[in-house]
């Protein structure tokens, strides 16, 4: 079993997806300086989607300790 210690290849998401996700702005997600940068694909853009779902986590676990 070869594939067994493949690594999974992160998925992009394109921003409609990565807005439903978030409940953020498309104009807040280009200008916040914390938020995953976009992987430029021609003129379209998409976010690794692991990068987004821990930069939620993170914002979930800073509120908590807050």
């Amino acid at each position: 079993m070869t594939g067994a210690l493949t690594p999974k290849p992160d998925r992009l998401i394109r921003l409609p997806e990565v807005q439903k996700i978030t409940s953020m702005s498309r104009a807040y997600i280009y200008r916040a300086k914390n938020f995953p940068k976009p992987v430029k694909i021609g003129r379209a853009s998409a976010w690794p989607e692991s990068e987004v779902l821990h930069w939620l986590e993170v914002r979930k676990v800073q509120r908590l300790l807050a």
